[in-house]
């Protein structure tokens, strides 16, 4: 195929027509572009052989994206075809417990502290006070950083754990809302980062020491001590969207179980 200029516009040129395999002679009267033996137009067929291409392309990618689509739901929401009706009741009393308490710390004031007060705070700190042993390796700042960051980033660990391992949506949920909560229970602490009045671990508040209180350590030096409620305000909305998305996560797992069991 060769390309020939008329009136501005390129133009292809077949000397074998792709159509009908004539071969173009020097007598032949028609347009370049066109097929003396069967009129086939060469700009219009190749523009139809585009046409096509774009739209197989257009079809593969489409698929390529459903399939991912779905591959991603099935790995959230895996099904499962072995629920009994006394799995479904008790995975029900557990998101119920799971709920009212979810919507408990929501509506708890972190400025107050009152999340501090919750039993569950144990947990959080454990896993706190090992996120600085585990990051002391990173730095002095990832050191202090690494106490909320494992707090929450071992829920998360979880919310995979399960998914990939057990292949349980339900339980995944759980280890979300964990993480949420970590975040909701981080708040008070990263709004004392001035005020330092929240007692430490050992008794103390940071106003006896305010080399002792993580967050004044890491928002002091990069001068955004007066960000400190913001700051906290932010992880405190984060902390509660996470904790509601595993709460309707969890509630479609149990459509889904339902479904499966009357089916």
């Amino acid at each position: 195929m060769v390309f020939i200029l008329r009136r501005g516009k390129i133009l292809p040129m077949y000397t074998t027509c792709p159509k009908c395999q004539h071969v173009r002679q020097a007598a032949d009267e028609k347009a370049e572009d066109i097929c003396p033996s069967c009129g086939l137009v060469f700009s219009k067929w190749l523009k139809s052989l585009a046409s096509g291409t774009e739209f197989e392309d257009s079809v593969r990618i489409d698929q390529q994206q459903q399939t991912l689509k779905l591959g991603l739901f099935q790995f959230f929401c895996p099904a499962r075809s072995d629920i009994a009706k006394g799995d479904f009741f008790l995975y029900l009393a557990i998101w119920v417990i799971f709920f009212a308490w979810g919507i408990d710390f929501i509506i708890m004031d972190f400025q107050t502290n009152e999340i501090g007060l919750s039993w569950f705070r144990n947990i959080d700190l454990v896993f706190h006070e090992a996120g600085h042993l585990l990051f002391i390796p990173f730095g002095r700042a990832m050191t202090i950083f690494g106490g909320s960051l494992l707090q929450v980033l071992v829920p998360f660990f979880l919310v995979f754990a399960f998914l990939i391992r057990n292949r349980d949506g339900f339980a995944a949920s759980i280890g979300l809302w964990w993480a949420g909560q970590g975040m909701l229970d981080l708040a008070p602490y990263i709004a004392d980062a001035r005020a330092l009045v929240l007692p430490l671990l050992g008794g103390a508040t940071g106003a006896d020491g305010a080399s002792r209180h993580d967050w004044a350590n890491l928002l002091g030096p990069r001068g955004w001590l007066e960000y400190d409620i913001l700051i906290a305000a932010g992880v405190d909305l984060i902390g509660s969207g996470t904790i509601l998305t595993a709460l309707a996560w969890r509630a479609y797992m149990l459509s889904m179980y339902y479904k499966e069991m009357v089916d």
